[in-house]
């Protein structure tokens, strides 16, 4: 086989669920030019079976590790070993949709000289159900979005779905991959520091599905909310002191930025059914005024993710 154009990797653990389903939206593409490296942390539930069901099915490496728990860890190891010279994740209960290769790829010929690409998704439930869009506050192809632009909406809030994005290995490894340390932002925090180095490009059609469920990752851990406002502070206070932004840029991203952060722990807590200071949270966000509010709704796509859990909690409880 060529020198492969795009590596996927693909961390797993217990993902028997789902797995299928995201190895399948692979097959559907076509592409054989491309490389998939599977990482499992240990799964103790046939995961590892089915990853290797697909070795003769797609372009795929399985590495089996020991349990670790810790899936940007994993993920850092499997950036290492890639070779292509574009890099994206997929997470096991995550799927691409039809033509996303096909697609990325020819923006990725056109505009050799940007450094993210990324795409509108869809959120799903556990069914594979389409709950609405998860789109990005960003000019819409063929306009690229330059470095400040990025950066600045994106610390308000990470509204870049995980299979949405593939960029370049070369500035991935540049800015040291993802941080192990950070198990729930780590994606936010390699998100920016990615675009930090380079414009990005945003295709404003859903080519990949992020899916929503009670088993979920994201949903779990979660759950630990002191642990959970740290983490994002620990992103929004590193990136801040990096972006080259007059004073008042600065000060007035951080009062939106440290609102999203104490919605964002509140919304946990509700799901988690953890007691919330609403009217703590509502007195913050009515000292942002006019101007504040529009730049909180415009950017934390928080109608988008609040409607799809929404819908999910009410599925479930039907």
């Amino acid at each position: 086989m060529d020198r492969p154009w795009l590596s996927v990797l693909i961390p797993t653990y217990n993902g028997k669920d789902y797995l299928r389903f995201t190895l399948d939206s692979i097959l559907r593409q076509g592409d054989r030019q491309i490389e998939c490296i599977a990482i499992d942390d240990g799964s103790t539930d046939g995961t590892l079976e089915i990853l290797n069901d697909y070795v003769d099915k797609l372009p795929l490496k399985v590495i089996q590790g020991l349990r670790k728990g810790n899936w940007v860890a994993t993920t850092n190891h499997i950036l290492s070993i890639a070779t292509a010279d574009y890099v994206c994740f997929l997470h096991q209960d995550d799927i691409w949709l039809d033509d996303r290769l096909r697609i990325m790829k020819s923006l990725i010929d056109k505009h050799p000289q940007v450094n993210l690409f990324l795409h509108a998704s869809q959120f799903i439930d556990r069914d594979g159900k389409c709950l609405g869009l998860w789109k990005s506050p960003l000019p819409k192809y063929p306009l690229a979005t330059p470095p400040h632009t990025l950066v600045k909406r994106l610390l308000i809030q990470n509204f870049i779905a995980i299979p949405a994005p593939i960029f370049r290995r070369e500035a991935a490894l540049q800015v040291g991959g993802l941080d192990e340390k950070l198990w729930y932002t780590a994606d936010w925090d390699f998100w920016l520091k990615l675009a930090a180095l380079g414009s990005a490009m945003y295709y404003p059609h859903p080519l990949s599905a992020f899916r929503i469920h009670a088993d979920s990752q994201t949903i779990v851990r979660s759950s630990y909310l002191h642990d959970f406002q740290q983490q994002h502070a620990i992103v929004l206070n590193r990136h801040l002191k990096l972006w080259q932004a007059s004073q008042k840029s600065r000060h007035n991203t951080k009062r939106i930025a440290i609102f999203s952060i104490r919605m964002n722990t509140a919304l946990a807590g509700i799901i988690h059914g953890q007691k919330v200071n609403l009217l703590k949270l509502l007195v913050s966000f009515l000292v942002l005024g006019t101007a504040g509010w529009y730049r909180y709704w415009q950017y934390s796509r928080i109608w988008e993710r609040v409607t799809a859990r929404l819908k999910v909690r009410l599925s479930t409880s039907a």
